[in-house]
């Protein structure tokens, strides 16, 4: 297969597998997100974005191209197995309420825009081994699949659903905003960063989310979170003022660019809009690096996922 690797970590955003497995039963209404034990693994199929082609394979087999896409090839095994466990569970929610069946035709997709990071040529023997380690284990709670998200660095202190990602639903009840300590294996580019921008380059950037002030004048953040993230911002033009969230404000301002919503300052003078900040990602759930230390000291794959859920059961749900 030719695959496109995809480096690094992932950056946070949200990336979300939706997909419908052929093994599974196919569940339909309310009942389409409960937790059922399976004969068998799950087979699935990919689209593979980049060739146009659809490729079958095991669920495991495509949870340690996962793990390889959102990981260094260099980590723990025991944060491997985390993220396997996170990534398993993340499928598996997205299984069971639908799927882009009726855009590929096929299960899951490379593109991480819709789906997760998929690299299964850096597949190493330590990812496998993390993957196996926690063989057909999921997240669930109250008998329910859990939405895996992750994140590459938490900033040192992690955001509820609503806050980090400007989720429109119900807060989910396993979601937890949970204080970290110093992070020594964080790189120095994530740990801090700055990013800038022209009033130029920001009109067109922010047009593509609707927003129309006219030329921008000025920003400012009117609202943070309850981990001091941003969550709204107030954009100020020729032809008026309009606000937006931040989680929406980053997606629109390119998110490897703005790491994160966890902003220490915010300045717009003299025409450029300049942003120093800390984190990557959305900040929800397992944060990656996070993960990391907690390996390196130590934890298990399960006390690395209780770490950053609240309330959550891990089943193995095959064999």
């Amino acid at each position: 297969m030719d695959f496109k690797k995809n480096r690094g970590v992932v950056l946070g955003l949200v990336l979300v597998v939706i997909a419908s497995v052929t093994l599974l039963i196919s569940w339909s209404g309310d009942d389409r997100n409960i937790v059922r034990e399976l004969q068998e693994e799950p087979k699935l199929s990919v689209f593979v974005n980049e060739t146009g082609q659809i490729h079958e394979m095991m669920l495991e087999e495509y949870i340690a191209g996962v793990v390889a896409g959102e990981m260094f090839p260099d980590w723990p095994v025991e944060a491997y197995a985390a993220q396997a466990i996170f990534a398993r569970s993340f499928t598996m929610d997205f299984i069971s309420t639908g799927g882009v069946k009726d855009k590929y035709g096929a299960d899951v997709s490379t593109s991480i825009q819709e789906t997760q990071a998929f690299n299964p040529e850096a597949v190493t023997n330590d990812i496998r081994r993390g993957v196996e380690m926690t063989r057909g284990e999921v997240m669930t709670y109250d008998n329910r699949f859990v939405r895996g998200w992750f994140h590459a660095y938490s900033g040192g202190i992690t955001a509820r659903a609503k806050e980090g990602l400007d989720y429109k639903e119900e807060e989910p009840p396993f979601t937890a905003s949970v204080e970290l300590p110093e992070n020594e294996y964080v790189p120095d580019d994530v740990k801090e960063w700055t990013a800038e921008y022209s009033a130029a380059e920001l009109n067109g950037l922010l047009a593509t989310t609707g927003l129309n002030v006219g030329e921008i004048q000025g920003l400012e953040i009117t609202e943070r979170g309850p981990s001091e993230r941003v969550t709204l911002i107030t954009v100020t033009g020729t032809q008026g003022e309009e606000t937006i969230s931040g989680p929406e404000f980053r997606l629109a301002v390119d998110s490897t660019k703005m790491k994160s919503t966890l902003v220490r300052d915010f300045t717009f003078a003299d025409g450029t809009l300049t942003i120093t900040g800390t984190g990557y990602g959305h900040g929800v759930g397992l944060s990656q690096w996070d993960a990391f230390m907690l390996a390196k000291d130590g934890k298990s794959p399960k006390e690395i996922v209780r770490t950053f859920f609240e309330g959550v059961e891990i089943r193995k749900i095959y064999d």
